[in-house]
């Protein structure tokens, strides 16, 4: 689902207002976004939400074994948090890039390799929320947050949708106890936003 199209022009105002005018506790608005952001996620292909479920899972166990550990055993969590998120990335993002840079270099010296790519389509958004889980555990590692006993609020901060496929990247710490706390509904604010959203579509 792209930001500028007809069904983003029905998913939005609806979203707007189930989520400030329906369900106004807390957990429900959270499960709402949850649901939404995968719903829009999995717009594309539902198959993409099997990875970023996965990533969602994995950080969300890791950080709470992270802040578990005395300090020489919480670089093994954060590492294995690493290579998990990257590992996944490098294969469906780098993978066929660097085999194809390979077969052209020997190609180059006659020798020649078979073709060992991947035949999978890269996932969207896989980068900004790799980077996103990431910056989670990285903050629970460094102590500057607590490891989230709300799975449904991590799991929302993680998928969240107006960032998902197009960013930015935001720290943990900075962005996931917005979903911990409760929201108040300012009109300036919407009013703000929805002008902030029509000039981005008219530049669009």
């Amino acid at each position: 689902m792209l930001f500028n199209s007809f069904e983003f022009l029905i998913f939005l105002p609806l979203a707007f207002i189930f989520y400030w005018f329906v369900f106004t506790e807390i957990k429900f608005q959270n499960l709402l976004l949850l649901f939404l952001s995968y719903l829009f996620y999995g717009w594309w292909d539902w198959r993409f939400l099997i990875l970023i479920v996965f990533s969602s899972i994995s950080d969300f166990l890791i950080a709470k074994r992270i802040e578990k550990q005395r300090s020489n055993h919480k670089r093994i969590f954060l590492f294995l948090s690493l290579v998990t998120n990257l590992g996944l990335l490098w294969v469906f993002k780098y993978f066929n890039f660097f085999t194809e840079s390979l077969r052209s270099s020997f190609d180059l010296i006659g020798i020649h390799i078979p073709d060992f790519t991947l035949q999978v389509i890269l996932p969207v958004g896989i980068s900004f929320y790799t980077f996103q889980t990431l910056s989670y555990t990285i903050d629970v590692y460094r102590g500057k947050i607590k490891a989230s006993n709300n799975w449904i609020s991590f799991f929302a901060f993680v998928s969240f949708f107006p960032q998902l496929v197009a960013g930015p990247i935001e720290r943990a710490s900075n962005l996931l106890p917005q979903f911990e706390n409760k929201r108040v509904f300012r009109y300036q604010n919407a009013n703000l936003g929805c002008r902030q959203i029509l000039w981005g579509l008219f530049k669009k």
